[in-house]
């Protein structure tokens, strides 16, 4: 059974906010097409820090770290950066294991990470 993956992209205080809106993300087709919509968001907004808010995120697959790499890769061709707010604690786990904790910044919610985007 394929879980829709469902996010809202939109511009906060000049930073660029992915939400993440699916508790569980694992349906290959909708995190490609998840990544579609959010390289067509930083191709036509170009925010200089993008932030991906898990908040009510429980579970993910490993494809959601591609997509993360990916869109990581699209800021960094105009020295945009990406940046991870609201994490659950066990998700977080995965980037200390994966070494991805010293690629992304970590926010413990989404303001502190809009805060800290404007303050730079």
């Amino acid at each position: 059974m394929a879980n829709e993956v469902a996010i809202e992209t939109k511009m906060e205080r000049n930073v660029g906010v992915v939400a993440f809106k699916s508790a569980s993300m694992t349906d290959v087709q909708g995190i490609a097409d998840a990544n579609d919509e959010i390289r067509e968001f930083v191709g036509q907004n170009r925010p200089s820090t993008l932030i991906f808010d898990f908040e009510q995120v429980k579970f993910f697959s490993s494809q959601v770290l591609g997509l993360l790499l990916d869109i990581r890769a699209k800021l960094a061709a105009y020295d945009g950066k990406v940046v991870i707010s609201a994490i659950n604690p066990q998700l977080h786990r995965v980037f200390r294991i994966t070494n991805l904790n010293k690629v992304f910044g970590f926010f413990p919610d989404l303001e502190s990470a809009i805060k800290s985007a404007n303050t730079e």
